[in-house]
């Protein structure tokens, strides 16, 4: 039988391991506590294995981007678990991952914030309140809240869209995968209003059914403009009424 002393002094042996500083849940809750400056962090949802993001911060607090598109260095027509899991360059264009993105969500409302620029130097900007199934609904977007910032929404009047990729057909489309027909994966209603991670082109091709694969938001532009660069990241929301 082992004494209380030989046991106190076997615990003070056994090394302890250091303490867990806990990890924030997303960008908004490092801005928080103090974090100013962008960059990549690590955070970790409730009830997700920690992962890196990329935060923007700005004056009215801290955005987790979800997606970019700068420069087409990340081919974007990818099949359903690169969407699941994310990839690219956080620091460059990429994907963060249907999962992760549903994770960073699940607790509450969010507001998307949805940035574009086309090749003349314009921007645009729309933005609403969304939440996000899991895997078993095909990470449905649902829409929550009304429309700020002078686009009309490009998927609006759906207020529920699952995401559909090349290998996994759930579109409002019954006769074409419309993430066959364009590119990438995207939350497809009929093919023709959005989709932000369709083809990269430097330049705007001649022919219309090279066009229609681009990069789009119908309400701005049009269907057959392909847009320089897209900007999508997310903080909590307050709504005030759900419609």
């Amino acid at each position: 039988m082992v004494s209380a002393l030989t046991l106190g002094q076997l615990l003070r042996r056994t090394p302890q391991p250091a303490p867990q500083h806990k990890l924030p849940e997303g960008c908004h809750q490092l801005f928080l506590a103090g974090q100013q400056s962008s960059g990549v962090f690590q955070v970790q949802p409730a009830g997700s294995q920690p992962f890196k993001v990329y935060c923007d911060m700005t004056a009215e607090g801290g955005w987790t981007v979800i997606q970019r598109r700068m420069d087409g260095s990340v081919d974007f027509d990818q099949l359903w678990d690169a969407y699941k899991n994310g990839f690219g360059d956080l620091r460059g264009d990429f994907w963060l991952g249907l999962e992760k993105i549903h994770h960073l969500v699940q607790e509450g409302k969010y507001s998307l914030l949805i940035e574009l620029e086309d090749w003349e130097g314009n921007s645009q900007v729309v933005q609403f309140v969304f939440s996000l199934g899991g895997e078993s609904t095909a990470y449905t977007l649902n829409l929550l809240g009304p429309l700020s910032g002078e686009l009309e929404n490009a998927i609006g009047e759906f207020r529920q869209l699952p995401f559909s990729t090349r290998d996994r057909d759930h579109d409002l489309k019954a006769d074409t995968n419309c993430a066959k027909h364009l590119s990438g994966g995207w939350w497809f209603s009929t093919c023709g209003h959005a989709n932000l991670n369709g083809k990269y082109f430097r330049s705007i091709p001649r022919q219309r059914h090279e066009r229609k694969q681009g990069i789009f938001w119908k309400t701005w532009k049009g269907r057959y403009y392909p847009l320089k660069s897209t900007i999508m990241k997310i903080q909590p929301a307050a709504l005030e009424a759900e419609t």
